[in-house]
């Protein structure tokens, strides 16, 4: 559709409100600017153990990232309260929600523990909100699922994770690791072993990267809403009337 018919076509679109009607081409990217600074990124992991495996595939997904030029910052999950037990200004919420802010990616990975992924994982996903005022901090942002498993190879948590990560608007990418026998895959060090898992993990944070790059500038573009902007509009004009009163 061009944009000299837009008048022309809504007239067919009686529901539509045609001052916040857009139609999005390609010279809208034209004008939006080019960060300089790395990539930054937000890594979670969802267990606490001692030996965590997950904890382990995050600490190298994060040296691949730091070693493509990335800014990487992982949260230590001890200490989180479960969601709603204790106010939003605990310090860890404080913090979680401050690095979901600063991020402009995610890595989140999780175990497999009754076929889903843990509590752990999630509560640290229930805690970022959708909106906070005017920030939403996941929205628009990329995201990578990876999960480790204790037997053969499952995909439960990665593809729940997946749904998540729809809900919070998030643009997650097509690549995904899942580590089957995850106690075989590391040695003492916690060093992940060379073997088709690795790669895979090296392939999932290569495709970050680069969505990551691809999309940091132009997110909020991508998610601008007409359901969205009319909504801001029409409260904006009820403001408006009030202090007309």
């Amino acid at each position: 559709m061009r944009r000299d018919n837009v008048s022309r076509q809504l007239t067919e679109l009686p529901n539509i409100d045609a001052s916040q009607f857009r139609v999005p081409a390609a010279a809208d990217f034209a004008g939006i600017g080019s960060s300089t600074h790395p990539p930054r990124f937000l890594l979670l992991y969802g267990s606490v153990r001692e030996r965590s495996y997950s904890r382990l595939l995050t600490m190298e997904a994060a040296c691949l990232l730091e070693a493509m030029g990335g800014e990487v910052k992982i949260f230590d999950p001890r200490g989180l309260p479960l969601p709603d037990s204790e106010p939003e200004t605990h310090p860890k919420v404080v913090e979680l929600r401050e690095l979901a802010n600063w991020s402009e990616g995610m890595v989140w990975s999780s175990p497999e523990r009754h076929g889903a992924m843990t509590g752990i994982m999630k509560a640290q996903i229930d805690w970022i909100p959708l909106s906070q005022g005017a920030i939403r901090p996941t929205q628009g942002k990329t995201l990578a699922v990876m999960e480790v498993s204790g037997g053969s190879q499952s995909f439960n948590a990665v593809n729940q994770m997946r749904v998540l990560g729809r809900w919070m608007r998030m643009l997650t990418i097509p690549n995904q690791s899942s580590v089957a026998k995850a106690y075989q895959e590391f040695d003492d060090a916690g060093r992940m072993k060379p073997s088709p898992y690795y790669e895979r993990v090296v392939d999932v944070m290569e495709e970050l990267f680069k969505f990551t790059l691809l999309t940091r500038d132009v997110s909020s573009f991508l998610t601008d809403r007409y359901s969205e902007r009319r909504e801001t509009a029409t409260a904006l004009a009820t403001r408006m009337n009030q202090q007309k009163l």
